[in-house]
């Protein structure tokens, strides 16, 4: 499976990094393929290297002013012009979303996917790893957006938030019918 995964390119403590290795080492021996932002830094370097050094294969996308940082060893590197063709590329070279901790950037690609997802644009499976509880207040926010209306689909049918790693990857292979 072509798993794509948003996230940080900041380095960050072991508090979010040993969980993405985790994670990243479970996709690399499940044999799936990282899809992301192609950076060789920070988060995104600990989840290629770690889904690489568990012989997964990596596809990174990185955009124009970013390609300083792309990843030399990858096993297939493309260069978006832009932001927006940055994460289209991404969504159509996955076959589901794994949203980790980070930023603005990926805070845009989340609600993106999201929105995409609501107006059937894709039908991919999303995750939101909520790794140290990060994304609490973001679900919190969405389950106030469905209670008062301003989702016409369940949130259940938009978004799965699992607590680690095996619970991520157990949904998409789950969703995906793989055994």
């Amino acid at each position: 499976m072509n798993i794509c995964v948003f996230l940080s390119a900041a380095d960050l403590d072991d508090r979010y990094t040993v969980p993405a290795r985790e994670f990243a080492e479970l996709l690399g021996r499940g044999g799936h393929t990282l899809v992301w932002g192609g950076s060789d830094r920070g988060l995104m370097k600990v989840v290629a290297d770690g889904v690489q050094a568990a012989g997964g294969r990596l596809v990174g996308v990185s955009v124009e002013f970013l390609a300083a940082s792309a990843r030399p060893d990858a096993d297939e590197m493309v260069i978006a012009r832009d932001l927006a063709e940055r994460k289209a590329l991404l969504l159509e070279k996955s076959d589901a979303i794994v949203i980790m901790v980070g930023g603005t950037g990926t805070l845009d690609e989340a609600t993106e996917i999201l929105e995409l997802k609501k107006h059937g644009k894709h039908t991919k499976p999303v995750v939101l790893l909520n790794t140290a509880g990060f994304y609490d207040g973001l679900r919190e926010q969405f389950q106030r957006m469905e209670d008062e209306g301003f989702l016409p689909v369940p949130l259940t049918d938009l978004v799965f938030f699992a607590k680690d790693g095996v619970g991520a990857l157990a949904y998409l292979e789950e969703s995906a019918g793989v055994q």
